[in-house]
């Protein structure tokens, strides 16, 4: 993930700077551990001021507004107690080069600040820190005790101190080519490498855009370097540093990130808002995504493998009580020659009533005829009230498996991460778990009860145009089938076996043709645990005829009155 760097950092305050100030703070909203987003209100418009302290990901641009779900965070409450109607009357740097953000608040435009809001976008030591106007600590993101850092402690009520001073040399547009050549090259070695040593500010994904632009290698010997080279190089160089001095940057993708330069350009972007809104929201959905899935699919696996051992050890059992009635007949037989019983005996052959073939019956030598006789009899109802006792709860495992496997297979489908659409999809399996006592999540917090049920499916056209709509997960399968589905719509699944309902919207008077049925039929196959298979029986029929037993858990349904197709996942 690429950091966001000293230069980064004035261009998108330099933007903020341009189009927010002066704004009043309406509102604060906490979305996660790292991100907070101030709703600011100028004469133009209302945004939301995004400033995270991720290890990875810290930075501060406009964002989107913020998740209807309520907000528990105790840091944004504190913020909203004390900067609520306030006026955000200057951004600045605290010092040239650094990358702490000075966010000053007063009751309005031309007043001293009565609160200061320090954004440090520092990587894994980047924090947000509200203090007085005497610098006084109120509240922090991240409180840094003694014992964690002797160097710089940041409690409640005590002096605000501004991180460690630079060091390095500071870069500067007045300073000639040779004075520069020279101390980037004192020391011979990789270009890049000695770039970042010789001065600070820069970065590593700066400097690969920069040598780029120039046509130089990172890794090239400052020993082999050409006058040509050393030229192009110091060109792109006093670029950088003029448009640090005008704040005229240009926002743009690259290969394997973003630039504000403008080099390596691969797709130009309107302003850097949006570039770092977009950049940075995607990286962390997508590091969540991988996070949620590995853990999601981890529990599933070790919850499915106990119901399994469970369920073979009922089976086991019933394989056992099958044998009830063999214990009776030996008991009978027993009972019916008494006769042929000797003291000590261990064993007695005795022929059967039906076949007249000769029965082994293992005998206790310390007990009578009739006392073995009555052991065999007891044993046959003992394991006939375990055939009674275990049937239900077999069923019980079985019907949880068979859910469990329905989720397993939700998480198989959505494998990589494209959109945010597949983060809430797994964020609804993760709510679904938590909901039925597979998960435990002090951290979770309920969504609110007013939030409208998801509809991301996934959506398709049949060859003559009809719309296709299939679930993501139990939540919108549920959603899908017994609440969007239509009277003249038609239901498909994969036929006993774990996947996804299908729904195919049909308007009345109309009829799907043998394609458009085929069509869906390969997308239910391909949105199924069988997807891998060359052919899946698939079932479809009207919603009417859908329904969800009594009691059931997210996403089992039974159907009736249906019909059934071959669908071919491999075409999808």
């Amino acid at each position: 993930m690429q950091p966001v760097d000293f230069t980064t950092l004035t261009a998108a305050c330099s933007e903020i700077r341009a189009n927010w100030l002066p704004s009043r703070l309406e509102q604060v909203y906490q979305r996660d551990r790292y991100t907070i987003a101030m709703a600011l209100r100028t004469l133009e418009q209302r945004d939301w001021l995004q400033i995270s302290w991720h290890p990875q990901a810290a930075h501060i641009c406009i964002g989107d507004p913020p998740p209807r779900s309520p907000d528990t965070f105790t840091f944004s409450q504190q913020l909203i107690h004390q900067l609520g109607g306030l006026a955000l009357v200057a951004i600045e740097a605290i010092a040239p080069w650094e990358r702490v953000i000075d966010l000053q608040f007063a009751r309005r435009p031309g007043e001293s600040a009565l609160y200061h809001v320090y954004a440090e976008i520092m990587g894994k030591y980047s924090n947000v820190i509200l203090t007085d106007a005497n610098n006084i600590i109120i509240t922090a993101a991240h409180q840094v005790s003694q014992q964690q850092s002797s160097v710089r402690p940041i409690l409640t009520g005590q002096l605000y101190e501004t991180p460690p001073k630079l060091t390095g040399t500071i870069p500067s547009l007045s300073e000639s080519q040779e004075r520069w050549q020279e101390r980037v090259s004192l020391v011979p070695g990789g270009i890049k490498r000695q770039l970042l040593k010789s001065y600070s500010g820069l970065s590593a994904a700066l400097l690969d855009l920069m040598l780029l632009e120039a046509n130089i290698a990172p890794e090239t010997s400052t020993e082999t370097l050409h006058p040509d080279d050393w030229r192009r190089l110091f060109e792109r160089w006093q670029e950088w540093l003029q448009a640090l001095d005008s704040s005229k940057f240009q926002p743009a993708w690259t290969k394997d990130g973003y630039t504000v330069m403008g080099w390596g350009a691969v797709e130009k972007v309107k302003n850097i808002q949006e570039l770092l809104n977009r950049y940075y929201s995607n990286q962390i959905d997508q590091q969540l995504f991988s996070q949620l899935r590995h853990q999601l699919s981890q529990k599933l696996n070790n919850i499915l493998a106990k119901l399994h051992n469970k369920a073979q050890t009922f089976q086991t059992r019933l394989q056992q009580s099958d044998r009830a009635d063999e214990y009776r007949q030996k008991a009978d037989l027993l009972m019916a020659h008494l006769q042929n019983w000797e003291p000590g005996m261990k064993e007695i052959i005795i022929a059967d009533f039906e076949t007249n073939l000769p029965v082994a019956i293992a005998l206790q030598p310390d007990k009578n005829a009739v006392q073995n006789a009555q052991s065999l009899y007891k044993q046959h109802q003992k394991l006939k009230r375990a055939r009674a006792a275990v049937e239900p709860l077999l069923l019980e495992v079985q019907t949880e498996i068979e859910y469990l496997e329905q989720v397993e297979a939700a998480i198989g489908q959505i494998d990589n991460y494209q959109t945010a659409e597949d983060l809430r999809a797994l964020e609804e399996i993760r709510e679904e778990l938590i909901g039925q006592k597979y998960l435990e999540d002090p951290e979770y917090r309920s969504r609110s009860a007013n939030e409208p049920p998801s509809t991301n499916f996934h959506r398709y056209l049949t060859p003559n145009g009809f719309e296709v709509l299939i679930g993501r997960n139990n939540r919108q399968n549920d959603q899908l089938t017994f609440r969007v589905a239509g009277d003249y719509d038609l239901w498909f699944h994969a036929q006993e076996i774990p996947g996804s309902h299908v729904l195919l919207r049909l308007e009345p008077g109309t009829v799907a043709e043998e394609a458009d049925l085929q069509f869906v039929a390969n997308l239910a196959a391909y949105y199924s645990r069988a997807r891998q298979s060359e052919q899946v029986p698939v079932v479809y029929t009207q919603p009417k005829h859908v329904y969800k037993p009594k009691g059931a858990k997210p996403g089992i349904a039974i159907y009736k009155q249906e019909s059934i197709l071959w669908g071919k996942p491999q075409i999808v």
